[in-house]
């Protein structure tokens, strides 16, 4: 087993992650095709891991892609929004994770491609530690942190004129691609180094190829 995870360790991540992102597309596509029940069964295993919330994700099978919020939203409007609004027929059905997220594991399902094909052909160090809290964690933090101070202020304090910032599609995606595709430009190399060593060690004790 250690030797076939040492060869095969990215194929396996890549199948992983590509079906974990395949089935955040697959629930609005069996609402659509009316198998509720298979339909929210995909959202409810994807809501631990995501807030879900409408105004903050994709649409399918609809007149928009997006339906961003028209208004200031209270903490118990986004409560209901989260448990209760999957979509129509009218509207379409929103994925089954958040914008932010999609491009966070979308990104990494092609880098991890990308890396597959490129790692034989050219020996890719990691990432600098520093380059990938500059150009991947920060300005995921800045957009996502910066709108969730606004909301606190707002829920907390209530001052009328405070407007709290609400952040787009566009930056949701390109801030949750930056932090994907660093998070494997930082750990990749480094686990492939890794697992090349340790297939070498055990092919060598063993006489496995």
């Amino acid at each position: 087993m250690v030797f076939w995870l040492a060869k095969h360790w990215l194929g396996l991540f890549n199948v992983l992650m590509g079906l974990y992102v395949g089935g955040t597309f697959l629930a609005p596509v069996l609402m659509w095709l009316d198998y509720n029940s298979a339909g929210e069964i995909l959202y409810r295993i994807y809501m631990p891991f995501c807030h879900q919330y409408p105004f903050r994700s994709w649409f399918l099978f609809g007149p928009q892609a997006t339906y961003p919020a028209q208004q200031i939203l209270q903490a118990q409007d986004m409560a209901r929004l989260y448990h209760q609004v999957i979509g129509s027929p009218t509207i379409g059905y929103k994925v089954a994770l958040c914008q932010r997220d999609v491009a966070i594991y979308g990104s990494m399902v092609l880098g991890g491609v990308a890396f597959a094909l490129l790692r034989k052909r050219f020996k890719m160090p990691s990432l600098p530690l520093w380059a990938y809290f500059v150009f991947g964690v920060t300005p995921m933090l800045i957009d996502g942190g910066w709108q969730w101070l606004g909301y606190a202020v707002r829920w907390i304090f209530a001052p009328e004129w405070w407007t709290p910032h609400e952040t787009t599609a566009f930056w949701r995606t390109l801030t949750g691609a930056l932090f994907g595709l660093g998070l494997v430009a930082l750990g990749y190399p480094s686990m492939h180094e890794y697992f090349e060593e340790t297939r070498e060690l055990v092919g060598k004790r063993y006489g496995w190829q």
